[in-house]
């Protein structure tokens, strides 16, 4: 599985997160497209090859026009819902502005929606949060963890006043989250931006074996020569050793069948490799349903409180057991300009390659083209497979 894994060691932020994806191999042109598909009129991009303490990065800036007013980040959350980006992209987007406005507001007194961002603010935010999340899209990995995030020491200028770090919205969105504190970062090392990244994108901790496939680093806006003020993110595929998973089952008969799927949705969202449900016949004949997820190690216990958390079980049984897989990654083609993420599996002993398209991606790509799902799914297959067979000339 290729996975990445983001090193926070001297903070985050949104535009050092884009800087690391485009060091990664990520195109700039995807970039500089990107104000113009999400509606963002006359923003410039600017990606310069920049050094902190001596190590190569690259650093992006958005020349932002000045706004007529800030924007409310209800309003932030339906200009994601409109964009032209995938399902995938769009709710892991909307999920970071939801957490983002119930941060500010906790902090503020406000609801979340109706929390105000100011007006340049608010489109770096659009840009930051949108960018980050589709560049791991087109990166092609399988999963994204991060090890513990430096929050920098000292004090931050805010609207009121100085606030202690990390300040206080920055620490809501930090809640779960490993904090490493023996770095060397001075000031505001992570961003609520950086913050909610990691939130709405890592699975945790990586994995305990891994084979490193390439780094990546985007400089963050300060120079400090004491160390690199910058984000790197190592791509690696995770080691055969490393494929034991946890079983996770439970049946439930007083829950209507109705939010099913919103629980198999939390469970995939705390990590959960697979969800499958089906019907049984539980005591005194009554029907109900069993839930079985796959989850990670590390992931278990994460897995087995939204089981709780979402459903009426009482128990939940577990037990470990080892997963065979083949080798695998994902690579991502455009039908008519509308991505398509694919995964793509090694036949054992060079039996060849078979590609699968995402299938949420599938739907979303037949909406928006209004094309049936299965031409979608076989002219995706045909250009992946293509792709495929043109990168191993």
């Amino acid at each position: 599985m290729r996975i990445a894994i983001i090193d926070p060691a001297a903070g985050i932020s949104g535009d050092m997160t884009l800087g690391a994806l485009l060091s990664l191999g990520v195109p700039a042109s995807w970039l500089q497209e990107l104000p113009a598909r999400l509606g963002l009129a006359n923003v410039g991009v600017t990606i310069r090859d920049v050094r902190r303490a001596g190590v190569g990065c690259k650093q992006v800036e958005f020349a932002i026009p000045e706004q007529p007013h800030g924007r409310h980040v209800g309003e932030l959350v339906r200009l994601v819902q409109g964009a032209s980006v995938s399902d995938w992209v769009k709710e892991r987007a909307v999920r970071a502005f939801r957490l983002v406005g119930e941060a500010e507001g906790k902090v503020h007194g406000v609801a979340p929606e109706k929390v105000h961002l100011h007006e340049v603010g608010a489109v770096d935010a659009v840009l930051d949060i949108v960018g980050a999340i589709e560049g791991f899209e087109r990166l092609g990995v399988d999963a994204v963890y991060h090890w513990p995030v430096a929050v920098g020491t000292g004090w931050v200028e805010a609207a009121h006043g100085k606030l202690p770090v990390p300040a206080p919205a920055t620490a809501l969105l930090l809640e779960g989250l490993d904090v490493a504190t023996d770095g060397p970062a001075v000031g505001e090392a992570t961003t609520p931006t950086g913050a909610v990244l990691l939130r709405v994108l890592s699975a945790g901790a990586p994995p305990a074996q891994w084979r490193m496939a390439g780094s990546g680093w985007g400089a963050g806006q300060r120079d400090p020569k004491e160390y690199p003020n910058a984000l790197r993110i190592l791509v690696a595929e995770e080691a055969a050793e490393a494929g034991r998973v946890v079983l996770l089952a439970t049946d439930v008969d007083d829950m209507s069948p109705e939010y099913v799927e919103p629980l198999r949705q939390a469970l995939l969202a705390a990590g959960a490799l697979d969800v499958q449900t089906w019907s049984v016949q539980m005591k005194k004949g009554r029907q109900g349903f069993r839930v079985e997820a796959m989850a990670p190690e590390p992931l278990a216990e994460a897995v087995t409180a939204e089981l709780f958390r979402h459903s009426t079980t009482a128990g939940v049984r577990r037990w470990v057991a080892e997963r065979a897989t083949l080798p695998r990654h994902q690579v991502t083609v455009r039908l008519d300009g509308v991505p398509v993420r694919v995964k793509v599996l090694e036949q054992a002993g060079g039996g060849g390659v078979r590609v699968k398209p995402e299938y949420e991606d599938v739907l979303a790509a037949a909406r928006a083209l209004g094309k049936p799902p299965i031409d979608v799914a076989r002219a995706v297959e045909r250009d992946a497979a293509a792709l495929v067979a043109k990168t191993k000339e």
